[in-house]
């Protein structure tokens, strides 16, 4: 399905549509679809009219993991496994690749026929995705993780920085079939907390990884965190108290799945997934 998203017209410069696919083409595990459908399916709609939120999620993830990989944020060499989007082309293309990745999600929720017949929904979509990737979100997340370089950090400071920087686009995955839905405002409520503590959760356990976790399954180098003195759970906490965290955000994201009408086993699952990975 994503591959017929991506860029088709020969206008499109080779080199660009090269790294475009290339990096939304890697793999990996697109948890972030995955709570689209599974927040659809809890409101008991159709999955055909998700699939474009899922794709314009799905890509700008994308477009933020080739940033943040560049040498001017985290400066990693490897992504999914592979060579990372400025190693595989050069930094300029990787910019401009994750510009455009971003530009296309807006595009494709822009002009998505599932959506437009419903255009209040969609605008509040549009407007929700633009916030949790702006710089009350990702980009905010990143000045903040990138401040705290060298430095300690609290735990609540720590939180804060993911809350914004994996937290606030794994809640509009959640939230935003609720919002298509016109679910009720404690069910969309209920969606916003659940995939705050989970995607808390997921970044938790993904520096637990990162201390415990074997490269050639995570896809990403080992202790990158540490060799940057960045600042990580198992750090400020340890290694046992951060798994604590992870189990204790897992179960009160679980709780909020009682407001919500439909199949909830798939967002069941996806809060369990969060805290128990390959190490």
């Amino acid at each position: 399905m994503l591959p017929a998203y991506l860029p088709q017209s020969s206008q499109t410069p080779p080199l660009l549509l090269q790294a475009m696919r290339y990096s939304a083409m890697a793999g990996g595990k697109r948890i972030r679809p995955l709570f689209v459908y599974a927040s659809g399916r809890a409101l008991n709609l159709n999955e055909d009219r998700l699939d474009g939120i899922a794709v314009a999620i799905e890509l700008i993830h994308t477009y933020s993991l080739i940033h943040d990989d560049l040498p001017s944020m985290d400066d990693d060499d490897l992504r999914r496994g592979q060579a990372s989007c400025h190693r595989k082309f050069d930094e300029a293309t990787a910019i401009l690749a994750g510009d455009a990745l971003q530009a296309l999600a807006f595009e494709i929720l822009a002009a998505d026929p599932a959506l437009s017949v419903e255009p209040k929904q969609q605008l509040a979509i549009i407007l929700g995705l633009a916030r949790a990737c702006g710089a009350n979100g990702m980009a905010g997340g990143q000045v903040l993780d990138l401040g705290s370089l060298g430095r300690e950090i609290s735990q609540p400071e720590l939180e804060k920085i993911h809350a914004f920087k994996t937290g606030a686009l794994i809640q509009i995955s959640a939230v935003a079939p609720a919002l298509l839905a016109q679910a009720t405002a404690d069910q969309v409520s209920a969606l916003s907390r659940f995939g705050q503590l989970t995607g808390l959760a997921f970044q938790v356990f993904d520096d637990l990884l990162d201390v415990t976790g074997n490269s050639e399954l995570t896809g990403k180098p080992s202790q990158a965190d540490a060799a940057r003195s960045k600042p990580a759970f198992p750090a400020i906490i340890g290694v046992e108290r951060s798994l604590k965290r992870a189990q204790e955000l897992r179960d009160q994201a679980q709780t909020e799945l009682n407001y919500l009408p439909g199949d909830t086993n798939a967002l069941d699952w996806l809060a369990s997934y969060a805290v128990d990975r390959d190490r």
